[in-house]
């Protein structure tokens, strides 16, 4: 798996292939997308699918290696504490990631729309959707308008934009990932200055230890001892 890998080729190197190796899986899709449809290449549907796979296992790795690539970075005594804060960082990409890629399909699908408007024919639309087809934009917030149903108004062979409603979030992804191969290698290493001497921190951990005993010992009921019995 992705430890084992990084165990060898070090694990900023593995993300530095997480971030900067994304990038043409996502630029790629687009075209690998068209192909399919076009020209329906088995090839370019394996290949498809094979970076899918791929896009897929990166994220995966790197939340399998994220806490050891944070012990590198940072040293190990906090990492508890600065994996957390990664995953708060994470959660909130987690939340505003989603909505930011739906409304990049939603704006790709209401310019697909508006092409598919111009050769639609408005008689046909009329009959369709029982609306003139000036009110196209009424019925496609109301959800009665959608590419399907519009394809059914226009020429026979007009192209199905539907396969192509991603292109726009997939160069968004890719850019994303630009920026974060640029951010990943700005990332250093704690420089060794701000590292705590080994002795200083066994003499905290020890006194903390005959601290902790005291405290216990004041806690302890104390035994009353017998006194011994007169003849």
């Amino acid at each position: 798996g992705w430890a084992a890998f990084s165990d060898k080729v070090g694990r900023r190197n593995t993300f530095i292939l997480f971030t900067a190796g994304s990038i043409p899986l996502y630029l790629t899709a687009p075209w690998l997308v068209s192909q399919v449809v076009e020209n329906n290449s088995t090839a370019a549907l394996a290949t498809f699918a094979a970076s899918c796979t791929i896009a897929i296992s990166f994220m995966g790795g790197t939340y399998a290696l994220l806490p050891a690539y944070e012990s590198d970075l940072f040293g190990s005594k906090h990492v508890g504490a600065n994996h957390g804060r990664m995953l708060l960082a994470s959660t909130a990409a987690a939340m505003a990631g989603p909505s930011a890629l739906m409304a990049l399909r939603e704006r790709a699908s209401r310019t697909a729309i508006d092409d598919l408007l111009t050769k639609a024919d408005p008689s046909a639309f009329a009959d369709r959707f029982r609306a003139p087809i000036e009110e196209a934009s009424r019925l496609f917030e109301a959800k009665r308008l959608t590419l399907s149903s519009l394809l059914e108004v226009c020429p026979p062979g007009t192209p199905d934009p539907t396969p192509f409603l991603y292109d726009s979030t997939m160069h968004t992804m890719a850019g994303v990932m630009v920026a974060a191969t640029a951010a990943h290698l700005l990332v250093r290493p704690v420089d060794p200055k701000f590292f705590e001497e080994q002795q200083e921190v066994a003499r905290v951990a020890e006194a903390e230890a005959m601290e902790g005993k005291a405290v216990e010992a004041k806690a302890a009921p104390a035994v009353a001892t017998p006194e011994p019995k007169s003849d």
